[in-house]
């Protein structure tokens, strides 16, 4: 397992921040005649237990409760300092990293809170506290400085969950392609298949059995690769264009229907997002191609221009009238038009009865516009 690359904010700014206040606290003890070995040997302590119990030791800090033990003992020794020097307070922002970067939730909570009372002692250290007000004081000054922070932890958690949420739900959608993508086409031409043996003569019964065995052998092979979140099978071992003339060439074979890929333009690197929408967006097309169009003729056609890549699948069949503002064609046009706005790309369907159907898709070469 390779190792947690942790940000800069946990491994360089309470260095800085503490040698920063290191060298004011001697500049300033020196101005006034002061002694600092204790100040110094208390940045030398928390500096230590910075180094030894979280930058050197990876391992301790995989363990439970281990940075919850870690940021109490930063605390402590933040707050001795504080208490001796008001000035230490400007090294709270490294607690407060500590919390929000080490400690789950809720325990985050604790650990800010506990950081903010520092952070309030140091704001008001120079208040008295001979009177009922001065403590009052000293307590509105620490409370203002826990529930901001608290406040900055929860709206930062929520923004967590949501985007977790989102990443649910942008997972199901891409599930939900990828069933459609491998069980659904491949179900479908599997029963396009038996429904033209039973209608069959003797002589093409057994062609279409076996256009339909092969057909539930490719859907199993293409289901489990989705499963592992792998690029589509055809795209593995050939580039896009070869993909495509491969699915044109058995989609033709399997349905008896001639079909043609034709690639124009010069051809240039794609991202995978690209090749894996625009490969399934054929696949889908030449689907729906078998199922509804009785068409005679099959056209694919790839093109490479300036900055984008434009793939065209056109039929001669039966062809419809689209319906202005619709998905006709179910859930698989639904997946293609996001798969393909997804990356920046537009897809066009145009359809006239008798005239045949026309699938345009035309994505940047990099995935975004």
């Amino acid at each position: 397992m390779s190792e947690r690359v942790w940000p800069v904010r946990l491994t360089v700014v309470p260095y800085a921040l503490l040698a920063v206040l290191t060298a004011v606290t001697v500049l300033i003890r020196q101005s006034d005649a002061r002694p600092f070995g204790a100040d110094l040997a208390l940045c030398a302590a928390i500096g230590a237990w910075m180094l030894f119990g979280f930058t050197l030791r990876p391992a301790w800090r995989e363990r439970p409760g281990a940075m919850g033990v870690f940021l109490a003992g930063f605390v402590v020794l933040m707050g001795w300092l504080v208490l001796r020097d008001p000035w230490f307070g400007f090294l709270t922002p490294a607690g407060y990293f500590y919390a929000f970067g080490l400690l789950p939730w809720p325990w985050r909570l604790a650990g800010i809170s506990a950081v903010g009372v520092v952070a309030g002692t140091a704001q008001a250290y120079g208040v008295p506290k001979d009177s009922w007000y001065g403590w009052l004081t000293y307590a509105a000054v620490i409370a203002v400085n826990v529930l901001a922070m608290c406040l900055a932890a929860w709206l930062d958690w929520q923004r967590a969950t949501l985007q977790r949420q989102l990443g649910v739900s942008d997972e199901r959608e891409r599930l939900a392609r990828e069933i459609h993508d491998t069980l659904a086409q491949g179900l479908t031409g599997i029963i396009t298949q038996l429904q033209a043996a039973e209608h069959a003569t003797d002589d093409r019964r057994p062609h279409h059995l076996n256009a339909a065995i092969g057909l539930a052998r490719e859907s199993l092979r293409e289901a489990r690769r989705s499963v592992n979140a792998l690029r589509p099978e055809p795209l593995q071992s050939a580039a896009l264009s070869d993909a495509l003339a491969n699915v044109t060439h058995h989609w033709s074979t399997r349905h008896s229907i001639p079909a043609a890929f034709t690639l124009t333009g010069t051809p240039a690197p794609l991202s995978e997002e690209v090749e894996s929408t625009l490969l399934r967006a054929a696949q889908e097309a030449l689907a729906n191609v078998a199922k509804h169009a009785r068409a005679t003729r099959v056209g694919v056609t790839l093109s490479f221009l300036d900055a984008h890549a434009a793939l065209d699948i056109h039929d001669n069949g039966t062809g419809f009238t689209p319906k202005p503002d619709s998905d006709d064609g179910g859930f698989g046009l639904i997946a293609m038009r996001q798969r393909v706005e997804a990356l920046g790309g537009l897809l066009s369907v145009e359809s006239e009865p008798g005239r045949g159907t026309t699938v345009a898709v035309i994505v940047p070469r990099g995935g975004t516009s």
